[in-house]
């Protein structure tokens, strides 16, 4: 199955409709170089960018969506909705969090084409308590059966933060994954139940320490390739949807140069013996210590 892996492979939802295997990360890219990063990462093959209110560029992803010049019915987009920051007492009711989320669709969807639309939206963080996560998800679902946003997803969600979620079954779950925080207990969990995992961080955000590593260096020597290129195909190869961000044209490039070779058996036993658990991870989000 992974040798046929292309820039153009998709995975089915449950809902049964499909998302490309490979997305465009966007958080971070602002003003100008976000606009300009956005359009080159389209025109040159991503069929998918993942964005979030908390990034702060909606807008500027939407412009780069638009100069591209790529149909929207070409194109998958995705963004996350922001819940309250921790500790706050805000409780947005499902139609405040259904009303927040039509304006990540206005800023997003420059299309002019066809009626505004997002393919994707997800809760960006399980924050505050149960009461908090059921009240967010109805109003994705609100959003869902409104038809302006075709599927709903979760992000740094566990396995108890899933299971109580009221229905329906979230599409996508949005975790941290690469060869040292590999989270496989939420892993086999949504691979038992049909959720996609999204990977945030699979290129480590680049840390010397990781990059540098003697497994790593050893199999991107073995296959004329880069570390990053190793990161990206190990995450291919599990399954999941990485979403490595750029700004400049060559890392673009650079970062879906990844259908030319396959990491083989071996390759990945030694990848996967590098999980230090939650230990390993190098966002801010720490899986160990989420809200009950």
């Amino acid at each position: 199955m992974s040798s046929k892996l292309t820039l153009q492979s998709t995975v089915k939802f449950h809902t049964g409709r499909e998302m490309p295997r490979l997305g465009f990360g966007s958080g971070g890219l602002k003003d100008e170089v976000g606009v300009e990063a956005v359009a080159y990462a389209m025109k040159t093959g991503y069929l998918m960018v993942d964005t979030a209110q908390m990034y702060g560029n909606e807008e500027e992803v939407g412009q780069g969506i638009a100069q591209s010049g790529i149909p929207r019915n070409g194109l998958f987009i995705c963004t996350k909705w922001q819940p309250p920051v921790e500790g706050s007492d805000a409780r947005p009711t499902p139609e405040q969090v259904r009303d927040e989320a039509r304006q990540s669709v206005a800023r997003l969807d420059k299309s002019r084409f066809d009626k505004e639309y997002l393919d994707l939206m997800i809760i960006h963080h399980p924050r505050p308590d149960p009461e908090g996560r059921a009240n967010h998800w109805k109003g994705l679902a609100m959003a869902q059966k409104e038809g302006w946003i075709k599927d709903i997803g979760v992000s740094n969600f566990n396995i108890k933060h899933l299971e109580a979620l009221p229905e329906p079954l979230p599409a996508v779950n949005q975790i941290e994954l690469h060869p040292w925080c590999q989270q496989r207990e939420v892993v086999d969990y949504c691979n038992s139940k049909g959720i996609v995992l999204q990977a945030f961080c699979p290129l480590v955000r680049i840390r010397k320490d990781k990059f540098e590593d003697p497994v790593v260096v050893k199999i991107a020597e073995k296959h004329n390739k880069g570390v990053a290129h190793v990161l990206l195909r190990w995450s291919l190869q599990k399954g999941f949807v990485p979403i490595p961000k750029a700004s400049s044209p060559a890392r673009i490039d650079a970062n879906k140069d990844l259908y030319d070779f396959e990491l083989d058996e071996q390759d990945m036993k030694e990848l996967d013996g590098l999980d230090q658990g939650a230990a390993g991870r190098v966002s801010g989000i720490d899986p160990a210590h989420l809200p009950d």
